[in-house]
Parts: structure tokens; C-alpha cells; sequence
């Protein structure tokens, strides 16, 4: 089986580390894969082990150029299936280009913001099935109007080995020039607003009096860094919250955090929240999107309303205040993980899709 990725994002975040995940499942299973990725994309040579390489330019929803350069490529390789894993114009263009060329495409959903039902219909058209990173995804999908048969939830994964080591906590809390003790909260995330920043630095106005010395770390990076440093300062909290960046060492100091916090308002899933899970950090996160697949009110960590600042509060506190609690959740969270969510069952279960779609087209 000769499978065409395409995947458009520029950085190795979350979504393209799922790509990179596949192509590495997929080779070792015998699939030949080849991928398209933009001009100097993080994944290009992180991938080049798995898979045939073709960079290109990919400027987005208004690239209808890429139609007719995904189409050569297409024309060229003569792929069995295309397989489209993002957005920013790879999924309608990529779609045009596939049924331009007659080739089955499938489409991996990662985001659970809705679409109008006409565009549902519209652009669903396009692909032969749709698979969805989680089951919330999924049931947006299906509100809106797409067949049951038609779309299939794979869960994202992660590969847990680079976190299931032991954390020098006091090591680490002595780099940033800390106490040993202290207590640190991280948030990974892109600085982006649907992430829920701003919820969290609103929230430390009833959490820093019960934990003064209390440290955020905001690891990632992302269009609202300016506007965050300002409310930093503004709220006075620059003694307290750190931006980290984009740090490329996670694994070696995820599972130094006492508590990871994931106030999102929308999200399809969250790898970051696996990440945590696996390092036995215990996590708050939103009820809503796939967060609630990730993280098991009660279990791995606690579930807050979307926005819900007052009850955000409440959760840091309760966790922050109860070092026995936040052992017992990061232990279920390694878990859940290595339960639930293995690179393996990731790809076993793209690949069924694809002999499903190739099976159903010829």
C-alpha cells in the first residue's frame, strides 16, 4: 500500500507529532509512505526515516495553487490513498486534488470548533471517510449533519517512553532558582486564545493566597505572547508566571510539575494531556471537546466548566493543597495511558480505515 500524507503545519506541535507517529507505525507495518509538508516544515526531516519527502509551499485557505500542485504530485507518485491530517487549506484543497485525481482520501479531524451544515455538506463530499481524534469530534460531526458510516474515531496517541523515567524535581526547581519545595503549575499549550490562558492568570487571584509562592510555567509560543506578557504585568504577576517558550526537552521536565492546567475552551483532544498523564503529572482541563477522554473526572485529574474561572480556582487549590491526592492521580494517569492511548492502536486503527476506503472503492 503506497499512502500520500499531507500535513500543513510548519512546527512539530501536536498534530504534526500524530503525522510523525503514523508514518513511523505504518513503515514498520509495510506501508510505503510518502508526505507533503510546507517549505522547511519541522516534520520534513524528522519523517525522512519513514517516508518520501516533497516540501512545497502551502499558504493556507486562499492556496488554491496547492489544488494543482497536491495534483502532480498525485499524478506523479500514483498513491493508493491520499491522507489529509490537518487544516489550513490542506483539507479542501487536498480533497479537490484527490477527487481530481481519482484517488480515495481520507481526512483526520483534529479540532472540534463546529462548521456550518452546509459546508459540512459541501466539503465532506470531498473525502471517502473521516476520522475523528475523538469521540467528542465525532458527535460534532454527526450534529451537523455527516453519516454515521462515514466517520470513525481513532484516538490521538502518545509515545510514553520518553516520560516513563524519573524526575529530578529539586534538579530542575534549582535551575529556575527555586526552593525545592515549591510548587510548580504548567500549561502547554500554543499561545492562542481558545487555550484558556487568560483563564488561568485569572484564577491565581484565589489561589495565590492560599499558595504564595506558587510558580507558572506557560511553555509554547504563539500569536498572543504580547498580549500575555501585558496581563502578566498588569495583574502583577511577574514574580509568579513564567513564559517558557517553545522547549524542545519537555519530556526531561514535564513530570517535574506538581499539576498541569488545561482550561481550554474548545479542544479535540489534547496531547499535552496525554504527555502529563504519562509522566504522572495530574491534570485540570475542561469539560468539553475529547478533554474528558483524556482526563477522567476523578481519576487522572479534575473536569471544570469551559470558562468556569471560580471552579478553575477551586480545583488548583484542592489539588495544590493535597500532595497524596496528586500522587494517586498521576499514578492512574500513567495508566490510563498506557491503557488506552499507544502509538499501536493509533496506527492499527488508520490502517483498517484505509483497507476499509480501498476495499469500498475498488
Amino acid at each position: 500500500m503506497k499512502v500520500l500524507h499531507v500535513e500543513a503545519g510548519r512546527h512539530l506541535y501536536g498534530g504534526a507529532k500524530q503525522v510523525l507517529y503514523i508514518v513511523e507505525g505504518l513503515a514498520r507495518r509495510g506501508v510505503e509512505n510518502l508526505l507533503a509538508c510546507p517549505t522547511g516544515a519541522h516534520i520534513a526531516s524528522a519523517a525522512g526515516a519513514h517516508a518520501r519527502v516533497f516540501e512545497m509551499p502551502m499558504k493556507g485557505d486562499v492556496d488554491i495553487g496547492l489544488a494543482f500542485r497536491l495534483r502532480r504530485l498525485i499524478a506523479t507518485e500514483r498513491p493508493d490513498l491520499v491522507h489529509l491530517h490537518s487544516r489550513r487549506g490542506a483539507d479542501l484543497w487536498g480533497g479537490l486534488a484527490a477527487r481530481l485525481a481519482g484517488v480515495p482520501c481520507v481526512l483526520s479531524r483534529r479540532v472540534d470548533n463546529p462548521e456550518a451544515r452546509w459546508a459540512v455538506a459541501a466539503k465532506y463530499r470531498l473525502y471517502d471517510h473521516v476520522i475523528t481524534i475523538s469521540d467528542g469530534i465525532r458527535d460534532v460531526l454527526l450534529a451537523e449533519g455527516l453519516a454515521p458510516d462515514r466517520v470513525s474515531c481513532v484516538r490521538s496517541a502518545v509515545d510514553p517512553a520518553p516520560y516513563l523515567i524519573d524526575y529530578d524535581k529539586a534538579g530542575y526547581r534549582a535551575q529556575l532558582g527555586l526552593p525545592a519545595d515549591t510548587l510548580l503549575v504548567g500549561i502547554v499549550a500554543q499561545l492562542i486564545a481558545r487555550k484558556g490562558h487568560r483563564h488561568l492568570l485569572a484564577a491565581l487571584k484565589d489561589v495565590l493566597p492560599h499558595h504564595p509562592h506558587l510558580q507558572v510555567l506557560v511553555f509554547g509560543r504563539g500569536p498572543l505572547e504580547g498580549e500575555l506578557r501585558q496581563a502578566i504585568a498588569d495583574g502583577g504577576l511577574a514574580g509568579t508566571v513564567r513564559l517558557m517558550g517553545f522547549v524542545d526537552n519537555l519530556p526531561d521536565i514535564l513530570g517535574c510539575l506538581d499539576l498541569l492546567a488545561h482550561p481550554a475552551d474548545m479542544e479535540g483532544l489534547g496531547v499535552s494531556l496525554l504527555q502529563a498523564s504519562a509522566a504522572r503529572v495530574p491534570i485540570i482541563a475542561s469539560r468539553a471537546g475529547g478533554m474528558p477522554e483524556a482526563v477522567r473526572d476523578g481519576e487522572n485529574g479534575l473536569l471544570i466548566p469551559p470558562g468556569d474561572v471560580p471552579a478553575l480556582a477551586a480545583a488548583m487549590n484542592r489539588l495544590l493543597g493535597d500532595a497524596d491526592l496528586r500522587a494517586r492521580m498521576g499514578e492512574a494517569g500513567r495508566a490510563l495511558v498506557l491503557r488506552e492511548f499507544s502509538t499501536e492502536a493509533m496506527c492499527d486503527g488508520n490502517l483498517a480505515i484505509y483497507r476499509k476506503v480501498l476495499e469500498e472503492h475498488r
